[in-house]
């Protein structure tokens, strides 16, 4: 991916593109994987299945650590390991497309983000991608960028994409280099194995003496979204010294 290959559009803007299955290239971005997840792309795609998150990592996950962020980060293990495709991909397209990953929704998009020193309001910026092999430039559309984003219910992907964000920034100005043992394995825990998270929380009482009341906690117990907020807002807390 190269500048000459992005243009930047606003919300207002339109952009031509289709991606349905007589597009010549169908399928094509499904192989020479190589795909991160992150942490809410993981809790929608085991509820998905109708798996445990801890299932999701050992049949379909990949760890490693970040080489920029130095935090623990997975991708998904292809499921050709000659052409690299997709574990999900079938002859008619994405098998999990309801809840495939934001990059996948996001597609030709892609959004930056950056924190405002003066008020803290994250400004996003949008680009349009377009990759040689791509064919489906000029074939459908024009589609409005906020309704893309709107139509492929990327909101709640992008606030919990930005709580990441906010980590990585946050840790990268505090630590530097990968994580202890303890504090990547905690980091894993609380972002990518809510379920062994949960557990730890409510049988383990791993969140004593952090900053979360009541309610939090009750709702946390059996909303996975609630979790996956607290574990993040847990993640500041321990691993990186930030209170809210």
């Amino acid at each position: 991916m190269t500048n000459e290959n992005m243009t930047p559009v606003s919300g207002n803007d339109r952009v031509d593109f289709s991606c349905t299955p007589d597009v010549p290239c169908f399928n094509a971005c499904c192989r020479d994987l190589n795909q991160f997840l992150t942490p809410y792309d993981i809790l929608r795609i085991k509820k998905g299945l109708g798996i445990t998150s801890t299932e999701f990592l050992a049949q379909y996950g990949k760890r490693h650590t970040g080489p920029q962020s130095g935090l623990p980060i997975v991708t998904l293990k292809p499921g050709d390991p000659r052409d690299l495709t997709c574990p999900f991909l079938t002859a008619d397209g994405c098998g999990i497309y309801p809840h495939r990953p934001s990059s996948c929704r996001m597609y030709p998009l892609v959004r930056a983000i950056s924190r405002s020193r003066e008020t803290g309001r994250v400004v996003e910026q949008y680009m349009v991608l377009k990759e040689p092999h791509c064919k489906g430039f000029d074939r459908g559309g024009p589609i409005c960028v906020e309704d893309l984003v709107t139509r492929q219910g990327l909101k709640i992907y992008n606030e919990f994409n930005d709580m990441l964000m906010e980590i990585i920034s946050i840790k990268n100005q505090l630590i530097s280099g990968p994580l202890d043992l303890a504090a990547g394995q905690l980091f894993s825990l609380a972002c990518y194995d809510l379920d062994a998270f949960r557990s730890h929380v409510y049988e383990k009482n791993i969140l004593s003496g952090l900053d979360f009341h009541t309610g939090e906690l009750e709702e946390a117990e059996t909303n996975d979204e609630a979790l996956l907020a607290m574990g993040m807002e847990a993640v500041r807390q321990t691993l990186l010294g930030a209170r809210r």
